[in-house]
């Protein structure tokens, strides 16, 4: 008799193609015990990802280090647990925020990038200022303005037009950790949207998803930035009418991605 009571699961050479949990086997009716310790590990991770307080200052650190000035902003939500309840006051800065940014005098520039802890402030602590580390040299080589970064809690994505429209940027780039799943809780997300101003919506932005190391690279997630940027000056839009084609283009560490059900 076998020491093992799983019984396997024919498909599972397809686990090597993908972080889902597919063909764990089952152990009479049951999930095997070791697939579902691995679970419950990962939706604590999950839960730590979306509880966990950003280090704003170790941010700042970093954005400094890069050469850019910074400088820290709130929303509306005064705690986390109003803002996992109130994903209105995420969208908007708290009065206190509002004098900051209203008492600065920056010049305007062609793009702010905004960093915001959102659901997921690990995937920012581990993804933001390397990723805005690839893409400065890429912007100072096209002739790109970089304003001040500001470092928000408790936000969400539209948060971002506020503050743009408040720099006065012609584009701004909201870099925020995303919803972590049960394999992604570093995941961030980076949005962008043209002639930022309060009162957008999803339509007007494009969005640039699982920014991280077991995801998309920094350097493919910049090489995409990159074209968006600057179809969207071209173009002056963003959102559902400017399609995301850098994968056309030759750039670092993109190469398309065939279709493994059908052997390309």
């Amino acid at each position: 008799m076998s020491a093992d009571p799983t019984t396997p699961n024919g498909w599972a050479r397809l686990r090597a193609l993908t972080p889902a949990r597919i063909a764990l086997g089952r152990a009479g009716t049951s999930l095997p015990t070791a697939p579902h310790l691995e679970f419950q590990l990962s939706h604590a991770r999950a839960r730590k990802a979306v509880h966990l307080a950003l280090d704003v200052a170790a941010v700042e650190r970093g954005l400094t280090d890069l050469g850019l000035d910074s400088f820290t902003l709130t929303s509306a939500a005064e705690t986390r647990a109003v803002y996992l309840q109130r994903p209105d006051l995420g969208r908007r800065l708290s009065d206190a925020a509002r004098l900051t940014l209203a008492a600065r005098d920056d010049a305007p520039s062609d793009v702010v990038f905004v960093v915001a802890d959102g659901l997921s402030a690990l995937a920012i602590a581990e993804n933001a200022v390397g990723f805005i580390g690839v893409m400065a040299p890429m912007l100072r080589a096209s002739g790109w303005t970089v304003g001040p970064v500001p470092v928000v809690t408790q936000a969400r994505v539209a948060i971002g037009d506020e503050i743009g429209a408040g720099l006065g940027a012609g584009l701004v780039v909201v870099l925020i950790g995303e919803r972590p799943g049960l394999s992604s809780p570093d995941s961030m997300g980076v949005y962008l949207t043209w002639a930022p101003k309060p009162g957008l919506t999803d339509e007007a932005r494009n969005c640039i998803s699982n920014v991280r190391a077991a995801g998309l690279s920094h350097q493919a997630a910049a090489h995409k930035l990159m074209f968006l940027m600057t179809e969207a000056r071209r173009r002056q839009l963003t959102g559902v009418n400017l399609k995301d084609e850098a994968e056309a283009l030759a750039g670092p560490d993109v190469t398309p991605r065939g279709n493994f059900l059908l052997g390309d």
